[in-house]
């Protein structure tokens, strides 16, 4: 650079922000100069200024960057003194070894400009040694006799306003309390990075998750607003509202860094925490006890702490009740909330919030405690709390693009499908434990793995290296639209690299998400799991899946996977109390209601056979394991419906059958005993016993561990082998 002061940027910041909960302007200014100056002339211009620091410092030390934003400080108070500008809010801030930014509150729009030009000539003045006070007069002049602009007039709704910021699931926490307000009968706007919606009908489209986004929200019909406030928009526009009635704060994480001077994920939650500070003191500020860092913006909030942790004895939550604040969390399967002096109140189980996956989805179930304590805090009944968390299906209707779930059929069975905006680090976490969560034994995951290009190489690795580490097989899936100025090569290098550290190799890579899905779908096989990170064409794949015959899942379509996924059934509990039965027939009666209870169900078909198996009755015993083996029985429960078919066929004395398919399951079970033990009883009745007695003690002698069969192994394995 080869001017001293350069002004680099002049923002006007429309509402609460960063530096002021009020509009306020902003000046970026790189000042080489200043850093590189001789240490005597820059104490010649602070002892001007009347700054009492002692010492300029050396260039390149912290003590001269102190010591520059010092002068800075003082130049621009000085200016707006004379100026006639009273009582002026200002803050410094160094956001760069040669850069500061100058933030002041501000009413009218043209001064934030009129500023900027008159540092723009006052700061390399005063650096050459021009006079303090003729340099100061002059720029205090052109501030004073300039155009001043329209006055600055934030948002001041009218109607309760919740908003909603974090790394992840705002957008998902906004549709939720959305959805609960229109349960309790309010007519409810609400804007995100999907667009501007009102009673569900969206009407702009695009990302509005700024002050454009709550405007557009925010129409004369209109009476509960629920706004999606992301980094993006506070840092470069304010907020869209003056204030809020509730605030949620979801979580802060590493995002989006090295971008509008925020590098640390400290100074991210500093952003983040800006909506906490404008929350009305009657209102409530809902925030994250499971983060700490979202957590300690109960300092600065302005209203009272309503805490959601999914740790029912997290100190957060003790402490916000301690504090005349509230709690909401998970307990004993439920969801319920915490007031002070008050015992838990159970609120909804978390088996009927369909967003939770049954619980297997933490980070949703985290959504869950946000929305439905936002909800509250915002006036909403309870009633209407509790059936909006009913009703509120993660699909494409209620909240397109986060853990959307299908089933497609393929030649060999069903493959589930999962649709999810991950784009980061915690994102993909959360979409790999679904995945796994809904992947039966004997399946594999298989993950599209791809992000915007706007990530670190560091994120981009961390990303590469998560997926290597859960999924099965990973591929490739661009996104075109998102490249950010990285070419498509690099940022699928940086992924391979994360890949490599965990000894993983892509399987394939894709230019674009539906390319990718494609893939995926050529590398499963039924039963397994593809989840795909999406994001500009997730609406595309949609109608792709839907127009190959997928469907979406249900609730109970969802809960049935994650139950079979357990290795268990969502009946389990009812064969247990089944085969507790000791009367045969009653048996019988028991289980046909259960069969009725699960029509077509192959485990239930599989419990159901055997009640009359063990009641005696061969024939309907045989047709009903016939029916649960059609139905897509799976192991081991089709390894037992083999053997106990083929024991009823050998009881109707249909012992060729029966030795047919007991020679099948040996062959693929050579290690089973009770195969052996089946097999060698029809052998028996078909007088084949010197055969049966030979498979019989030939499998004995090759599993036993009793010493004295170890001592006698060789000879007892050639009189076996004698058997004819």
């Amino acid at each position: 650079m080869n001017s001293p002061v350069e002004i680099t940027e002049v923002r006007v910041l429309e509402g609460p922000n960063l530096y002021f909960p009020r509009p306020a302007g902003k000046i970026s200014i790189e000042l080489p100069g200043y850093h590189l100056a001789e240490r005597e002339s820059l104490q010649q211009l602070g002892a001007a200024l009347s700054i009492r620091r002692r010492s300029a410092g050396e260039p390149g030390s912290v003590e001269r960057r102190q010591y520059v934003a010092s002068l800075v400080e003082r130049i621009v108070r000085s200016i707006a003194r004379e100026a006639g500008i009273a009582r002026l809010g200002l803050r410094v801030r160094q956001t760069g070894d040669d850069c500061l930014v100058v933030a002041f509150a501000l009413r009218h729009r043209g001064r934030a400009q009129l500023l900027a030009d008159a540092l723009g000539g006052a700061l390399p003045d005063l650096l050459d040694g021009a006079d303090v006070t003729t340099t100061l007069s002059q720029a205090a002049a052109l501030v004073r006799g300039g155009d001043q602009g329209a006055r600055l007039k934030p948002l001041r709704p009218k109607v309760p306003i919740v908003a909603i910021t974090g790394t992840n699931g705002k957008t998902t926490t906004t549709r939720l309390i959305a959805h609960l307000a229109m349960a309790a009968g309010r007519t409810t706007g609400w804007s995100s990075t999907d667009g501007v919606l009102v009673q569900g009908e969206q009407i702009e489209h695009g990302d509005y998750s700024g002050p454009a986004g709550a405007r557009a929200a925010l129409r004369d019909d209109v009476d509960f607003a629920v706004l999606e406030t992301a980094r993006g928009g506070m840092l470069l526009k304010g907020l869209g509202t003056a204030y809020n009635d509730v605030s949620v704060v979801t979580n802060v994480s590493a995002d989006h860094l090295g971008q509008n001077g925020i590098d640390t994920v400290d100074q991210l939650a500093e952003v983040k925490a800006i909506i906490t500070r404008v929350t009305k003191p009657s209102g409530w500020v809902v925030l994250n006890g499971d983060d700490p860092r979202v957590w300690a913006m109960r300092n600065r909030a302005s209203a009272p702490v309503w805490c959601f942790s999914l740790d029912p004895e997290s100190p957060s939550l003790r402490e916000s009740r301690d504090s005349d604040g509230r709690g909401i969390t998970v307990d004993d399967g439920h969801i319920v909330v915490l007031e002070p002096g008050h015992g838990p109140e159970p609120l909804i189980d978390v088996l009927d919030v369909p967003m939770t996956l049954c619980g297997l989805s933490e980070h949703n179930l985290a959504n869950a405690l946000a929305g439905a304590a936002a909800g509250l805090a915002a006036g909403l009944p309870r009633e209407s709390v509790v059936e909006g968390l009913r009703t509120f299906v993660p699909d494409a209707a209620h909240n397109a693009g986060r853990m959307n779930i299908y089933s497609l059929p393929t030649d060999d069975g069903d493959v589930t499908v999962i649709l999810d905006m991950a784009h980061n680090e915690g994102g993909l976490e959360a979409l790999l434990r679904v995945g796994r969560g809904l992947c039966e034994s004997g399946s594999s995951l298989l993950l599209g793995l791809g992000t915007g290009g706007d990530r670190t190489d560091e994120i981009l690795r961390n990303l590469g290296e998560m997926a290597g580490l859960e999924a099965d097989r990973v591929h490739i899936a661009h996104k075109e639209k998102y490249l950010r100025e990285r070419s498509m090569d690099d940022l699928e290098a940086k992924l391979i690299e994360g890949l490599n550290r965990v000894g993983v190799t892509p399987i394939s890579s894709s230019p674009t998400e539906m390319d990718g899905l494609q893939a995926l779908l050529d590398d499963a096989h039924g039963g397994d799991v593809l989840a795909l990170m999406t994001h500009a064409d997730r609406a595309e794949l949609h109608d792709w899946l839907l127009q190959q015959g997928a469907t979406e899942d249900t609730p109970e379509a969802v809960r049935h996977k994650v139950i079979r996924a357990r290795g268990e059934h969502e009946a389990e509990a009812r064969i247990t109390a089944l085969w507790e039965i000791e009367d045969p027939q009653e048996r019988i009666v028991v289980g046909t209601r259960l069969r009725d209870d699960y029509p077509g169900d192959a485990r239930v078909l599989y419990e159901y056979a055997g009640t009359f198996d063990s009641a005696g009755e061969e024939e309907p015993a045989l047709e009903a394991y016939d029916r649960a083996l059609d139905a897509g029985l799976r192991e081991p429960f089709r390894r037992r419906a083999l053997i106990q078919k083929a024991s009823t066929l050998r009881h109707l004395r249909r012992l060729e059958e029966s030795q047919e398919i007991l020679d099948e399951l040996a062959a693929a079970w050579p290690d089973n005993e009770a195969i052996a033990a089946f097999r060698a009883m029809t052998m028996h009745d078909r007088g084949l016993d010197a055969a049966a007695l030979h498979d019989v003690l030939l499998m004995l002698l090759q599993h036993s561990t009793d010493v004295d069969v170890d001592r006698y192994r060789r000879s007892l394995t050639r009189f076996t082998g004698d058997i004819s």
